[in-house]
């Protein structure tokens, strides 16, 4: 594990622990992943470490800006480390995958709301759905 991932918990005020690191480590590979698929690669890296220490690491992380949890209704929260930059996400309806939608630029209305009830708005979140092309291809198949 390496000493960025050191750095980047202490610049944001966290302890340096084997867990943590192991956790940073799984999100930079990337994805949008459920607790228990986070809990079995970390402990592919440590000895032992339980559920519920890998959601107070998830909760840590999100608080300090360096994961995002996102939970596209009907799914379990999933985690990221793509956090901070206001992306979207798109959803297949047929097996869940979800990819990264970067935010709109121009013009987007929808991203601007007619009234903030006297919210101060620093993000929106936007879920595209629809189906990927794997399931697309299967659709098809089955017409």
């Amino acid at each position: 594990m390496s000493s960025g991932g050191e750095e980047l918990l202490r610049s944001r005020g966290l302890r340096v622990t084997r867990p943590r690191l192991a956790v940073l480590d799984v999100l930079a590979g990337g994805g949008h992943l459920e607790v228990d698929e986070i809990t079995r690669r970390v402990r592919e890296r440590l000895d032992s470490v339980s559920t519920q220490a890998v959601y107070d690491v998830l909760g840590a992380l999100s608080r300090a800006g360096l994961s995002r949890r996102i939970e596209p209704a009907g799914s379990p929260a999933r985690y990221e480390a793509r956090a901070g930059d206001n992306h979207h996400h798109v959803v297949c309806r047929g097996c869940g995958e979800i990819a990264d939608v970067d935010c709109a630029t121009g013009s987007a209305p929808c991203l601007d709301p007619n009234t903030s009830h006297g919210f101060e708005v620093d993000e929106a979140e936007v879920t595209f759905w629809g189906l990927c092309p794997t399931c697309q291809t299967r659709r098809s198949a089955d017409d």
